[in-house]
């Protein structure tokens, strides 16, 4: 098939992407420019990273360690605050490529007006950290528990007025009714998954590697896990599902793909294959998809279900 008769745009709801390839939250999102240039070198679309109604400092280091199979992350939600971030979101903005605002809060009225900072800075859609696993107190609570999920995500719909997007917690004991919660509080897509709560130990000194002890685990590891809880979610839950977890070569993103994601986040791989791995993956899933005689990325999603 002619490649360039290939069309890989995305839908996630409303929100239009060039290609299914988006930066992931808490990887480079923390500045407008860095946001711009990442959208201009590929990106389908790019999410900042978590803000909070107020800047926070983050844990003190070290904050990251490689494992095995990825790394383990405990950054503690660093942000400058939604004020300082409405202003990296105008900048970022001028890439011409959709902006995903991700806040977080700790109680439902913090979500609320993150969510409405993010509204004035014309944030193309939202994305609801309520999955961190590594921060007490924040976000994971409520992406854990049901009814405060559906109430949280039903407050912030009257201040934003994009798309939704829920990011899920793999530490939930059953992923598919959190994300019943989510899609019952109004949400219009769904992030599956965040991190998986872990930790590292330092042999010699016999103490916790992370100055926050236990840590988010990304990266290959990981993936297996994100995968089984897209294909679950998308069995029972009618909303676009975006993929993250472990996402490192063209192979991993059919895998996502097969299983029911529209869209596959990007985070880890950047440390590996740098910025040029937006444009690396588009390229080879094109190739993919003319091997196998496809033109539309809707022919593939799913389809790994019988």
């Amino acid at each position: 098939m002619d490649s360039a008769k290939i069309n890989i745009s995305s839908q996630i709801g409303k929100l239009e992407l060039r290609n299914p390839f988006i930066l992931a939250s808490g990887t480079l999102g923390i500045s407008g420019p860095m946001l711009k240039y990442i959208a201009q070198e590929g990106a389908g679309a790019v999410i900042t990273k978590s803000f909070g109604l107020n800047a926070r400092e983050g844990y003190p280091g070290p904050v990251m360690t490689e494992v095995t199979g990825g790394f383990l992350n405990s950054m503690g939600l660093p942000n400058p605050g939604a004020e300082a971030m409405k202003n990296e979101i105008h900048e970022a903005k001028k890439s011409g490529m959709p902006i995903i605002a991700s806040i977080f809060g700790f109680n439902e009225d913090e979500y609320v007006q993150a969510a409405s900072y993010a509204d004035k800075a014309n944030a193309d859609a939202l994305e609801l950290n309520v999955s961190c696993p590594h921060v007490e107190q924040v976000g994971v609570e409520i992406g854990l528990d049901p009814e405060l999920l559906k109430k949280v995500t039903r407050a912030v719909k009257k201040s934003f007025h994009g798309p939704i997007i829920v990011k899920l917690s793999p530490n939930a004991s059953d992923i598919v009714e959190i994300a019943e919660a989510a899609a019952n509080g109004g949400a219009n897509a769904l992030t599956v998954t965040n991190t998986m709560k872990a930790m590292a130990i330092d042999i010699e000194t016999r103490r916790p590697i992370l100055g926050g002890k236990f840590g988010g685990l990304s990266g290959p590891a990981l993936k297996p896990i994100a995968l089984r809880c897209v294909y679950q979610i998308y069995e029972k839950i009618s909303l676009p599902i975006i993929g993250c977890g472990g996402i490192t070569c063209c192979r991993d993103v059919v895998e996502f793909l097969l299983a029911g994601a529209s869209a596959v986040q990007i985070g880890t791989a950047i440390v590996s294959k740098d910025i040029g791995v937006f444009k690396e993956l588009a390229q080879d899933l094109i190739h993919y998809m003319s091997k196998h005689n496809h033109q539309k990325l809707e022919e593939i999603i799913g389809t790994a279900h019988v």
